[in-house]
């Protein structure tokens, strides 16, 4: 473990009221499941080098690791408090019968049971964003928002945030109670959002908070065989653009981040993350990104991206990628957004 001093990100306003956080986040999931086995004692030092390079905005879910991801971060947090903003969800249930199960909750009584468990677990008193992380339409939102609206009078949540929602939604929810963060997959590969989401978060003013921004690893080029490159226990074996010819042709379209890296000195994951945080201009909002990983020197390659600018006919090259890339986002698009497009 290097003694170096880290370079600290440049810091944005979270939404129009919220606190002012790192211009890119983290994202904790894989530290408790999905993407094989986790080093503890490499994911804990991960976690410090967080703070260390700025890194405020840390991000979770009740679903990741079954509560797992929650209780893993309290330590952290007891010791860090006052210089992270935590980020966590509901609204994805799993049964433990079950390993494969997952329902939609957004009814105001479930939320007030999970936003007392994740206070629970994750030891601390107040929760800084508290995201729905997947819209049930046969809910209103009007209930949903609402029943959030309640725990940030009972000083229980400090602002809400909505995941995977249309623009419309966005704005319906909105007019209920101010959204802070709006939270969907957003990267060279995915860029669905654009549609609707991201002219409304322009709008009023929502902060962005892409997901899985390195295409869940497949941007930094590591990956054209998920059977060969990929462990029995990761869940990307099972996603659409991780299998068989989509694999191959999506392994074809990162030649451009290649040749873009290579002019900058810097690896594929930096561009693709580079691009992620250009949008900001591009759409003019406030954009953080939340890329995941279990190691120090990633964290601090990620980091590095927000220090790289793309000229236009660097973007230009970049442009036409996700309209030819092979395969959905999930296998079963139903609770994204874009199922919801009109």
């Amino acid at each position: 473990m290097s003694n170096s001093p880290i370079e600290k990100i440049s810091t944005v306003r979270l939404g129009t009221e919220g606190p002012q956080i790192g211009v890119q986040g983290f994202g904790a999931m894989g530290i408790s499941e999905f993407y094989g086995d986790t080093d503890e004692a490499a994911a804990r030092d991960t976690l410090e080098a967080t703070v260390e390079a700025g890194v405020t905005l840390i991000d979770t879910a009740d679903i990741y690791g079954s509560g797992a991801n929650e209780e893993f971060l309290a330590p952290f947090l007891a010791a860090h408090r006052d210089e992270v903003t935590l980020a966590t969800k509901f609204a994805i249930e799993r049964r433990a019968d079950d390993p494969s199960y997952r329902g939609i909750r957004n009814d105001a009584a479930y939320i007030k049971k999970a936003v007392e468990a994740s206070l629970r677990r994750l030891d601390i008193d107040v929760i800084d964003l508290y995201y729905m992380h997947r819209r049930d339409p046969q809910v209103p939102l009007a209930e949903s928002v609402g029943a959030m609206a309640e725990l940030v009078q009972e000083g229980k949540v400090k602002y809400l945030g909505l995941s995977e929602v249309t623009g419309a939604e966005l704005r319906e929810a909105h007019a209920v109670h101010p959204i802070t963060a709006l939270q969907s997959e957003w990267s060279v590969f995915s860029r669905d959002v654009e549609r609707s989401a991201v002219p409304a978060a322009a709008e009023l003013g929502v902060t962005f908070v892409p997901y899985s921004p390195l295409g869940r690893g497949f941007l930094t080029g590591a990956f054209a065989d998920a059977g060969k490159d990929l462990s029995s226990s990761d869940f990307r074996q099972f996603q659409p653009r991780f299998t068989g010819d989509n694999a191959k042709t999506n392994a074809a379209l990162l030649e451009p981040l290649h040749k873009i890296a290579a002019a900058h000195g810097a690896t594929t994951a930096q561009i693709a993350l580079a691009w992620v945080q250009q949008r900001a201009q591009v759409h003019d909002l406030t954009v953080v990104p939340i890329p995941g990983t279990r190691k120090r020197s990633r964290l601090l390659e990620n980091t590095g991206a927000t220090r790289i600018t793309l000229s236009a006919e660097e973007l230009a090259l970049l442009e036409p990628i996700a309209g030819q890339v092979a395969g959905d986002r999930y296998p079963d698009m139903s609770s994204t957004s874009a199922a919801r497009e009109q």
